[in-house]
């Protein structure tokens, strides 16, 4: 690998790096690594070490730059009383909308609630509402909009794409529209979930392969239409930057046009150039625009071609080596046979070199996947320049919805690919996203490559051999001490927290809700879980509703907790039937939440505060018969207050002694029955954690509410604004994470 190609992969490790959302104190001891690394290897090498690792700290320092910039520009952008945003959706009152918000010296990322107003995307409007800044960007609530200028020329062009490829494709219009114009918002969980169990979730949305098919097709018209080659070559590239516009630039889409047209000058001007040096031109994005190094797509996409250079070297080693010389002449391995190589091996390589990428995402690994992108690859060959046929076909809507209907098949068969791979036994092997796991996983993927590539294989296949033959005994590892972990879930409007010990056991509370063919526990909160690592110990229902219980049986069925805690209202419902029967088939114990019984786990410990069986006998509301649950680590406590409301808060202030913490649950999704003057008082929190979906029928949370806990001092994060949030604790220090970032509380002590 050229020194060229390996400072710009340097460089992009080092931003991502910087932009892992740990502690300041993390990063510093990271860049303070890197800095020894540097000086060791100006010692002891004098070159290609020292410079790389110099090249990574630039990485890490641009990387803290940035953040600190989008920062300081969230914080100016909130002063204002006005802002003029080009929204990046489609706005209608009562929705959830994107946008930018351009100042001097910064582009500031804006999220909007909307409560009046309808806007165009790619549209300028004017807004007004009440702003708070996070480190990531703007958030707007109770937003008032006023479009003040339409949209432009690419916007207008995109949304007729989009009205063409509804028409055209109808029922297969979702489908459609991800692999065309990279928009996902209308796939199905159901679809994402076992795209993803099959390994071809990278095929869902526009990146590389879309584009160099497109790339590939287009060419392939020009010259049998007898366009010269220097001409097929300007107007190929011409009509791929068009479609890249098109559809909003998306990172992977970018890289691969920018390598499309390194090697289309290489070609015109006659100048051989190395695949490496290719690469290393399309992977600069990130000098630009350094956030685009922690876009997922864009990884995937730089990877996957990283992957498809180093498996031509191993296609050649394989089919020209000795076994295959004595088995085939020779020549080797020619023909079907070697092109059928050539796609096991790279489909293989692609899928073992993205692992560090994909397995801390999705927190598991598809052992099929080398074999259902095997299959996927040429129907995805053939359904999308049909595709791209039915958009070029827009302006004759019968022409277009024919080749639509051509394409049908092709996309059947794509999602039978995926639904297939997905529902073979141990399809997936869940790996925990930790230390061990992401070194593990890096030295699987950095064998396999320095195996395909050097002279000497041997080194790198026992690496990685020994990397593969570690990873499914991580579970068993006894886990280090950390930090303790408080987790919000982000299930919408519903609540599931998550509490994790030092050692990464897990006690849930809540499991969010259920809909008709699904819930929560089975497409967040299990994955969820996974992904991080650790078993579940305990879970904790707070109340029989729907918005809470309703995920907790396929919890339960899932992870097996050893211990079920449950007021024991009895309430109407099949989600809370559904979860007691489940801990009962499994042979959890079932217990009963009293005031003054503890669960002690790790360093976590637990006392509950209500309900008690004679007040909630009197009730008729199951939210006022809430599990209350007050947690403490060291210094720092968690109260989590499940829905109660006034009465129950009023119950509990005569009676406990102190309520004092440092993190509070909002009661009932910050609703106006809950949260008392009073209650917060006796509370003060720190921090305020509003489980809540985005724009609720409910009206959640309430406004006053919110204000009363900002005025007591209190830092309100909730997960329609933020996502899941994670607060981690050493039992004296609190840490935030959320939104892509981490930031520290300044160091109070709580008063026990």
């Amino acid at each position: 690998m050229p020194l060229f190609t390996l400072a710009v992969l340097a460089y992009v490790g080092g931003l991502v790096v910087g932009f892992a959302p740990v502690p300041g104190g993390t990063r510093v001891l990271l860049a303070s690594g890197c800095v020894a690394a540097a000086l060791a290897g100006a010692l002891a090498v004098r070159g290609r070490v020292a410079a790389i690792a110099v090249v990574v700290l630039a990485g890490i320092l641009v990387a803290e730059g940035t953040r600190r910039q989008e920062r300081g520009c969230a914080e100016r952008a909130a002063t204002l009383g006005r802002w003029q945003v080009r929204l990046r959706s489609d706005v209608a009152p009562s929705s959830v909308a994107r946008g930018e918000l351009a100042m001097r010296g910064c582009a500031v990322r804006v999220t909007l609630f909307v409560l009046r107003g309808a806007g165009r995307d790619g549209a300028l409007a004017v807004v007004r509402g009440a702003a708070l800044a996070t480190p990531r960007g703007l958030v707007i609530s109770d937003a008032l909009l006023l479009e003040r200028e339409g949209p432009g020329v690419l916007a207008r062009a995109r949304a007729r794409a989009t009205r063409a490829v509804d028409a055209a494709f109808r029922r297969d219009a979702p489908f459609a529209r991800a692999l065309l114009l990279a928009d996902m918002r209308d796939l199905t969980p159901a679809m994402r979930q076992r795209w993803g169990a099959s390994g071809l979730v990278h095929m869902l949305s526009v990146s590389g392969l879309h584009v160099g098919l497109l790339a590939g097709a287009v060419l392939l018209g020009l010259r049998a239409a007898r366009l010269r080659p220097a001409a097929a070559e300007c107007a190929g590239l011409v009509l791929v930057g068009g479609y890249v516009l098109l559809i909003g630039a998306p990172p992977p889409a970018v890289r691969a046009a920018a390598m499309l047209a390194a090697g289309a000058a290489s070609r015109l001007l006659q100048r051989p150039t190395s695949p490496w040096a290719i690469l290393a031109l399309g992977a600069l994005h990130p000098v630009l625009s350094p956030r685009v190094a922690v876009d997922l797509g864009w990884q995937l996409s730089v990877v996957g071609i990283v992957a498809l250079a180093a498996s031509a070297s191993l296609v050649r080693r394989v089919a020209t080596g000795p076994w295959a010389r004595r088995r085939y002449g020779e020549d080797g391995i020619v023909g079907w046979r070697r092109e059928l190589l050539a796609g096991a091996l790279t489909s293989t390589l692609a899928t073992i070199v993205t692992l560090p990428f994909t397995a801390p995402v999705f927190g598991r690994v598809s052992v099929v996947a080398p074999i259902t992108n095997l299959i996927a690859a040429p129907l995805m060959a053939a359904a999308q320049p049909t595709l791209f046929l039915a958009l070029a076909l827009a302006p004759s809507p019968s022409l277009a919805r024919l080749a639509a209907d051509a394409s049908h098949p092709l996309l059947a068969a794509l999602d039978g690919v995926a639904a297939l791979g997905a529902a073979v036994p141990g399809s997936t092997v869940v790996v925990p996203s930790t230390a061990p796991a992401a070194i593990l996983l890096l030295v699987l993927a950095g064998g396999t490559l320095a195996a395909c590539l050097a002279e000497d294989a041997r080194h790198g296949a026992v690496a990685a051999v020994a990397a593969a033959a570690l990873l499914p005994w991580l579970p068993l590892l006894p886990r280090p001490g950390g930090w303790a972990e408080l987790h919000a879930i982000d299930v919408g409007q519903g609540d599931a927290i998550a509490l994790r010990s030092s050692r990464g056991r897990w006690v849930l509370v809540d499991a969010g809700r259920a809909w008709r063919g699904g819930d929560a526990g089975a497409s967040t909160v299990v994955p969820y879980l996974r992904r991080a690592g650790g078993p579940l110990v305990a879970t904790i229902i707070t109340h029989a509703h729907a918005d809470h219980v309703g995920g907790m049986a396929s919890v339960v069925r899932a992870l097996r907790p050893r211990r079920l805690y449950d007021p024991a209202f009895v309430a109407p419902g099949g989600s809370y039937r559904a979860a007691l029967r489940t801990a009962r088939e499994i042979g959890a114990t079932w217990q009963r939440v009293r005031p003054g019984d503890s669960l002690v786990v790790d360093d976590v410990v637990l006392r509950f505060l209500a309900p008690d069986s004679a007040w909630a006998a009197s009730l008729d509301d199951p939210n006022d018969a809430s599990t209350i649950v007050l947690a403490r680590i060291g210094s720092v406590r968690f109260l989590l207050t499940g829905d109660a409301e006034r009465g129950e808060e009023e119950w509990l202030l005569a009676r406990a002694a102190s309520l004092r913490a440092d993190v509070l649950k909002v009661a009932h999704h910050g609703s106006s029955t809950s949260s008392t003057d009073a209650w917060l008082d006796a509370v003060r929190p720190r921090i305020a954690l509003v489980s809540v979906g985005a724009l609720n029928s409910y009206g959640h949370p309430s406004l006053d509410r919110m204000h009363a806990m900002a005025r007591r001092g209190a830092r309100v994060l909730r997960t329609d604004r933020l996502g899941s949030i994670v607060i981690r604790t050493d039992g004296r220090r609190l840490v935030v994470v959320a939104d892509g970032d981490a930031w520290e509380l300044p160091d109070e002590s709580s008063t026990p």
